[in-house]
């Protein structure tokens, strides 16, 4: 993989960093010159990846660490990469059902994976139960050409 730049960060798994992933995502997308909805995208599906972390990883546990590493790849492709070292994900292919959640008492909606799936052109989702789960995220960004 050429990288042709790239952005690593860490932070609490907290909900008050959520909004810092996401904008520090975006900020780093500007060098590509963006759409704004090119630009609502990336937002949406960083949401999403980073907010599974917080709700998910550390339950019962004292929050962990979330880490975000965002590349800019030839052809204008961000890839994006958010990792929590939480409790993992025991079924991959459960979790990524629309309308299913692991904490259905809490009234969340289970549709994360979905959402990211829709705003990105691709989706990658590795866990290891106890060791945490890495969410990969490519898209490309195509400065409104279409």
């Amino acid at each position: 993989m050429n990288t042709l730049n790239e952005l690593k960060c860490s932070f609490p798994a907290r909900s008050e960093n959520e909004s810092f992933a996401r904008t520090m995502v975006c900020a780093f997308a500007a060098q590509l010159d963006p759409t704004v909805e090119e630009l609502a995208d990336l937002r949406t599906a960083v949401s999403e990846a980073v907010t599974n972390s917080i709700v998910h990883a550390y339950r019962g546990a004292e929050p962990g660490l979330i880490a975000v590493t965002v590349r800019l790849l030839p052809q204008d492709i961000i890839y994006i990469r958010i990792t929590d070292k939480g409790c993992g994900i025991a079924d991959i292919g459960q979790a990524m059902q629309p309308l299913y959640s692991s904490a259905p008492a809490e009234e969340r909606a289970g549709l994360g994976f979905t959402v990211m799936q829709s705003f990105t052109d691709r989706l990658t989702v590795t866990s290891h139960v106890g060791k945490g789960t890495t969410v990969i995220m490519r898209k490309k960004l195509r400065h409104g050409a279409e």
